[in-house]
Order: C-alpha cells, then sequence, then structure tokens
C-alpha cells in the first residue's frame, strides 16, 4: 500500500498560490467549460491503449477530469476509471456525461490530498491537468498510485502556427491593448518548435519512471465568432482579468473576426501525450 505521508504537504509559495487560485476559475462557469472545450483526436485513445494500456478492463486513475472530455471516450473502451475533479460543478457535470457508465466513478476531490485506494491502478492519467497539480505533488502520487509497470499518460494541448495564421497575428493588438502583461509581438510557435523537455526532465528526476515515450497530434477546429468568444471564456487567465479588461477585450476580438475574417477562424492545436511506466 503507498505511503501518502509525504503528499500532505502543499507548498504555499506565491507561485503555488497562483495556480491553485487559477485553477479554481474554471469550477465558475462548469456549463460553459463543458460546452466550449474541445475534445481529443481518436488517435490519442489508440495511443493511450498502446503506450499505455489502457484497454478494456483495465483501472485507470484520471486526474483533473473536467467535465469529461477524456473520460467519455475512454469510458467508450470499458476501461474502470476512477476520476478526480477538484470542482465540484465540474465533478457533477461529468457525472451526468457517464451517467451511462457503471465502469466510471467520479470523486470530487483535490488529487494533492485525495486518499489512494489499497489496490494500484494501471494507468494514471492526466488529460491537460497536470500543470494544475502541486509539482511537490504529481509525479510521487502518480507512482504511489500505479502499480508496478503501470503508466503515467500525460496529455498536454497547445495553440500553434496554423488555421487563419493572419487573424493570431493581428489579434495581439486586442491583447496588448487590454491586457499589459502581454508580451509585445507575441505569435503561435510552430509544431516543430515546441519543446517537451521539460517533462521528460520532470519524469526523470522524480527517479520513479523509466524513459517517456511521446506521440504529437495536430488538428484543426473552426469557430464562429460566439464559439470562439465562448471558447476563450473558460481560459484562465482571460478569466481572471478584471471585467471590464475582460469585456473590451472580447468586444475587440469579436469586431476583428466579424469584421476581416466573415465571423469564423480556425485555431490549429498541438496535442502531445507523454507515457512513462513506472520502474
Amino acid at each position: 500500500m503507498p505511503d501518502n505521508t509525504a503528499h500532505a504537504r502543499r507548498d504555499d509559495s506565491p507561485e503555488e498560490s497562483r495556480r491553485a487560485l487559477l485553477r479554481r476559475t474554471f469550477d465558475e462557469d462548469a456549463e460553459l467549460y463543458d460546452r466550449a472545450r474541445p475534445g481529443y483526436p481518436p488517435e490519442l485513445y489508440e495511443d493511450l491503449a498502446e503506450l499505455a494500456g489502457a484497454r478494456p478492463g483495465s483501472r485507470v486513475l484520471e486526474v483533473g477530469c473536467g467535465t469529461g472530455q477524456a473520460t467519455v471516450p475512454l469510458s467508450g473502451r470499458d476501461c474502470r476509471i476512477t476520476a478526480v475533479e477538484a470542482g465540484p460543478h465540474m465533478a457533477a457535470i461529468a457525472r451526468r456525461n457517464l451517467a451511462g457508465a457503471p465502469a466510471v466513478k467520479v470523486v470530487t476531490a483535490e488529487f494533492e490530498s485525495w486518499p489512494l485506494p489499497a489496490e494500484p491502478f494501471d494507468v494514471v492519467l492526466a488529460a491537460t491537468a497536470f500543470h494544475w497539480i502541486d509539482p511537490t505533488v504529481r509525479m510521487p502520487k502518480a507512482a504511489d498510485a500505479l502499480r508496478r509497470g503501470g503508466a503515467l499518460a500525460v496529455v498536454r494541448s497547445q495553440h500553434v502556427m496554423g488555421g487563419t495564421e493572419e487573424f493570431f497575428i493581428k489579434v495581439q493588438r486586442c491583447y496588448e491593448r487590454f491586457d499589459p502583461k502581454t508580451p509585445p509581438g507575441l505569435r503561435p510557435p510552430a509544431a516543430s518548435d515546441v519543446d517537451n523537455s521539460d517533462h521528460a526532465e520532470e519524469v526523470a528526476r522524480s527517479g520513479r519512471f523509466d524513459p517517456t515515450a511521446f506521440r504529437r497530434y495536430e488538428q484543426d477546429l473552426t469557430y464562429t465568432t460566439s464559439e470562439y468568444l465562448e471558447l476563450l471564456r473558460t481560459y484562465s487567465g482571460h478569466r481572471a482579468l478584471p471585467q471590464a479588461a475582460r469585456n473590451g477585450l472580447l468586444a475587440c476580438i469579436a469586431d476583428l473576426i466579424d469584421g476581416r475574417y466573415g465571423g469564423r477562424v480556425t485555431k490549429r492545436y498541438l496535442i502531445e501525450l507523454g507515457v512513462s511506466r513506472r520502474r
């Protein structure tokens, strides 16, 4: 049975306090999050089965399930899932979305303080959520949750160059006007320039896992003006802006999409899966 005493302490640094504050913003409008946040490409679930062993009957612990963006398709593959979600409103919607999946249990709790069950898991999955977990806790507790040879699967998503490229260059004027923390001239990186060494190094430093295997996927999603604004309203950085600045920013973006791009823009995502086996 894993020893969880090392995970009781939380880092109360300013960075950790800000992380906790931003993480709570997602729960403020969970229905919007459920409606606006995209899912993941089908190939990712095939690779979860191949690399991590997320196959029918496997025991999966999902950390930060949100409203079930990854949980729902994974449940369709007959995995036995325990999904831990800190936000009570998000967890309630996840239960609603998974009402027809008896092999899924949604737990409302912070992963950092949630007591691990005695039986270890085959897979620990975090889909666009691992960076929100206390960095002093996430690797050792994920390892403790796994059986020997089990897999930690971390999914990360990033906006990259592509889609309606000109829009994402011009829209920076809106951000620079309404969010003074915006670096001037900010541009989405090319997918080939996105570096995954930070995650690989964190895995290596933990001493608990074998080297990480990575798979990458790109997907273009097209949004109407209203759909894109809804998506932006789910982002923690946008939600954390003062209301007047947020309203001004969204109005500026809407004017640009409607006035220059016919009311539709396409955003390119790079989605990366990293799988690390517990030693």
